[in-house]
């Protein structure tokens, strides 16, 4: 059926809105409907274009992935020659070109010369041909006279116009541009690589060239390419504006996308005070940078001072120190993280990289250190990104000594002599002595004394820090025999605080079996599971006699976690600490074994807790509900059972009864648990 004129009129309408909206949010980062208006758009216009295949344009927003993977890149001869630019390293350097260009200009070298400023993104340079406002072809840069056609791959790129917007354009436009993969997009690609067991990327600067010469356009529509325009090459037709900087703000008029962090600078001072800001600001940058580039804004003034050599004499970069530099490994240590994660450090010859000499650089954990193959001897690359801690970043195969020995993680932990353990699965060796290790200690602490553990009011994480650093405290057995003179004399503490807090520490003693499960922070014993294994066992000494198999039988343990529980009792500096703690008065009320709560009479029933209970505090009607086999939850949902309310309740409730989920206040609370 052919199209009527109502039906074209309606999908040339749907294009322009799209179209729009793309430069709202691609272009000037100010998306004007949300994502799910945007998506009812775009399908409104497939549909048509089902209906009406030829009605469908090479241009159409639908079309940017639909071209059939090809055989070999073709080549295409740029016109205009796409130039690369001089380097300055240093500020004298710098120093230097702006004096050779007011020279040739014969303007005072204090004139104020006009500079248009941009950081230098480190992408790919490509070209993108748009004839009477169409995109027809994109290009690399190559060698600068000759570079590979990628049309089919830029089309993929959401900030890449089909179609240019509003009207004054040349009809024929070149414009150059940086092809990159932004830092967020960079590391959710990888993250998803790795859960894939697939080939991860070294940076975003190799992302994106590894992106757009992929013969399969729909693979590159899957990474998460964006593009800054800088520049025009070829114009036939139309007029452009006399300064470059205005030129970009045209550019972005039609829809192109331009770099935010720009600015239009005076003279050498205000070509420095950009660099400088912009270095600060580096790292929080969305985009990989490796320098500032200047370019005389006038075109008059560039038209005079031409070209030398492949560069313009216009233009420079101003480079920041280099981020990457190769180094040789003296030694591989292991250090212990404050959770007891092993992370293999490389120790290396010092170099001088990113603006800092470096003699160290992590290797992340054992899965990276076994990927990239570092051996002690090896000639690496290592990379320093602003105050992110250096890495090394690949080995050079070529340069390795015969012999090197492949590095393997520890038997004991390097701080403690505690166990160390890797299990199937995971990216991290760890210590087993989470409570005598020092490399864990304060973390580990803080974790016994929290509200849901031990729960000892006034014990900051600043005191705990300082008596730590002091060597006060080794393990959670030393805050019992903390006393009052000791404490009056830390920072921010008085004699009535350091009271108080010997009272909160006393009145910790008296606590339950599974609050002091939850403190000792067993990996992946949350409350819940601990409350199951307090409620399985009801002593501490079956708990730890227990072995994997029948720690399995008690709800919510599996293999990982009984087998987490099993090492934590088996270590014998955990046991000492332990008994040390039971020794210094803590006690709990001990109780028969239970069926196993997965078969208990509230079994399958989700409970949420809202307001104030009468009867007992949350937490303990929190405790009697796991021990029966029901499960608490913080959110109320269709598949909440109740909802127990008490006095002041708040917004759960209503939405409850919303929902039409059962209520129960405190008193129908108390029969539902006298019945089980």
């Amino acid at each position: 059926m052919t199209a009527s004129a109502a039906t074209k009129k309606k999908v040339e309408s749907l294009r322009s809105r799209i179209r729009n909206h793309n430069y709202q949010y691609h272009v000037l980062d100010e998306p004007e409907v949300p994502d799910a208006e945007y998506d009812r758009l775009v399908r409104e216009l497939q549909d048509l274009e089902k209906e009406h295949p030829e009605l469908i344009t090479a241009d159409s927003p639908t079309q940017r992935v639909g071209a059939e993977p090809i055989k070999a890149f073709g080549t295409i001869r740029h016109i205009i020659p796409m130039l690369s630019l001089e380097n300055a390293f240093s500020e004298d350097e710098l120093n230097d070109f702006h004096r050779r260009v007011t020279e040739r200009l014969e303007i005072e070298i204090d004139a104020g010369l006009k500079y248009a400023a941009e950081p230098k993104l480190d992408g790919v340079a490509v070209s993108l041909l748009y004839e009477k406002g169409q995109l027809v072809r994109g290009a690399t840069r190559g060698d600068g006279t000759t570079g590979e056609d990628i049309t089919h791959n830029v089309r993929t790129i959401d900030a890449v116009p089909l179609k240019l917007l509003d009207k004054g354009y040349p009809s024929t436009l070149e414009v150059r541009g940086e092809v990159f993969m932004p830092r967020e997009g960079f590391i959710a690609y990888n993250q998803q690589a790795l859960q894939k067991g697939e080939k991860t990327f070294v940076n975003p600067r190799n992302a994106a060239a590894g992106s757009l010469r992929q013969l399969d356009p729909r693979l590159t529509a899957e990474r998460p390419l964006d593009i800054y325009v800088y520049s025009v090459g070829l114009t036939i037709g139309g007029a452009l504006p006399d300064c470059h900087s205005e030129i970009l703000d045209r550019l972005q008029e039609w829809g192109l996308k331009i770099c935010p962090d720009r600015k239009v600078v005076s003279g050498i001072k205000g070509c420095l005070e950009f660099y400088a800001d912009i270095g600060r600001r580096r790292d929080s940058l969305r985009y990989d940078i490796d320098g500032v580039v200047y370019k005389v804004n006038r075109l008059d003034y560039q038209k005079e001072l031409g070209f030398v050599s492949r560069a313009p004499r216009w233009a420079t970069a101003h480079k920041f120190p280099a981020q990457e530099e190769i180094t040789i490994v003296r030694d591989i240590e292991f250090q212990v993280g404050r959770t007891g994660a092993l992370t293999p450090v490389a120790r290396l010859e010092p170099v001088f990289v990113g603006g800092v000499t470096v003699s160290n650089a992590t290797l992340h954990n054992m899965d990276e250190l076994q990927r990239k193959d570092v051996r002690i001897g090896d000639t690496v690359v290592v990379r320093r990104a602003g105050d992110v801690i250096p890495e090394v970043v690949k080995i050079i195969p070529e340069r390795r000594p015969k012999g090197l020995r492949i590095v393997k993680v520890p038997a004991k932990c390097p701080v403690c002599h505690s166990a160390v353990v890797r299990e199937k699965g995971e990216a991290a060796a760890r210590c087993t002595g989470g409570l005598i290790c020092a490399a864990q200690r304060a973390e580990a602490l803080k974790h016994f004394v929290s509200r849901r553990a031990l729960d000892v009011n006034g014990l900051g994480s600043k005191l705990i820090e300082q008596l730590v650093a002091i060597d006060r405290i080794k393990t959670p057995a030393d805050l019992y025999r903390l006393d009052r003179d000791e404490l009056a004399g830390m920072d921010r503490m008085g004699e009535k605080s350091a009271e108080n807090l010997l009272a909160a520490i006393e009145q910790s003693k008296d606590t339950t079996l599974a609050r002091f499960l939850y403190g000792l922070g067993i990996r992946e014993v949350g409350e819940a599971t601990a409350s199951s294994i307090a409620a399985h066992y009801g002593k501490l000494t079956r708990i730890m006699e227990a072995d994997e198999q029948g720690l399995q039988t008690v709800s919510d343990v599996g293999p990982v976690v009984a087998s987490r529980i099993h090492s934590f009792f088996a270590e014998k500096h955990n046991q000492e600490v332990i008994k040390s703690l039971i020794d210094s008065g803590l006690t709990w009320k001990e109780t028969k074994p239970s069926p196993n709560t997965a078969d208990g009479p509230l079994s399958g029933k989700t409970f949420v807790l809202t307001g104030m209970l009468s009867s007992m505090t949350r937490d303990e009607a929190k405790e009697k509900i796991q021990a029966a086999g029901g499960k608490v939850t913080g959110t109320v949902s269709k598949k909440t059972d109740y909802v127990v309310y008490g006095d002041k309740a708040g917004s759960k409730l209503t939405k409850a009864q919303n929902l039409g989920i059962e209520t129960i206040d405190d008193a129908s609370f108390q029969k539902i648990l006298s019945d089980q």
